[in-house]
């Protein structure tokens, strides 16, 4: 098994919700940090990590970022990492299931990313990369993130679903 160096430059963790019941928020964190050992090509059997800081949430607006860091939202300053660990990762034809816990605001609940091999290149400095994109959707009120706000026209500023996707390229340390 090979130790994974994610490249943060290629790689990207994002999330989007339902805005007003009818648009959607797109955001990203830009602080993050993964542990990966796996086979090159092969998932399965891997060790696989992530470690990103609330703090880094962009949504392209400040004032929205500043309320999702703040009690109403995350709570950067009382909960400043949100974690996944994966425990079971099976194939699935030429996709992945990665099983495994995430962890935002000390809330614990299982999770499964749908992960897709990007493919296996080599760049113009002759590193050898691999990529994979996972995604998965998960119920933000499990994890404490219960803020919202009733519209005068019916229903919540704020959707309950989340949409979390992950790029990752890495390459062998």
């Amino acid at each position: 098994m090979k130790k994974w160096n994610v490249d943060a430059s290629h790689s990207s963790i994002g999330f989007s919700v339902k805005h007003m019941m009818v648009s959607k928020v797109r955001g990203s964190f830009t602080d993050f940090t993964a542990d990966v050992g796996a086979e090159e090509t092969d998932l399965t059997g891997a060790n696989i990590a992530f470690t990103i800081k609330v703090a880094s949430i962009n949504t392209g607006s400040e004032d929205r970022d500043n309320h999702l860091r703040s009690a109403d939202f995350f709570d950067a300053e009382t909960y400043p990492e949100i974690k996944f660990v994966a425990n079971d990762i099976s194939k699935k034809g030429e996709d992945y299931a990665i099983a495994g816990d995430l962890t935002i605001k000390d809330v614990t609940k299982p999770v499964v990313f749908e992960a897709e091999y990007g493919g296996k290149g080599t760049n113009p400095w002759g590193v050898e990369v691999v990529a994979f994109e996972a995604e998965t959707k998960i119920n933000r009120e499990d994890f404490g993130l219960t803020w919202n706000a009733a519209l005068e026209t019916g229903g919540v500023l704020v959707g309950k679903e989340i949409k979390i996707t992950i790029d990752l390229e890495a390459n062998p340390a």
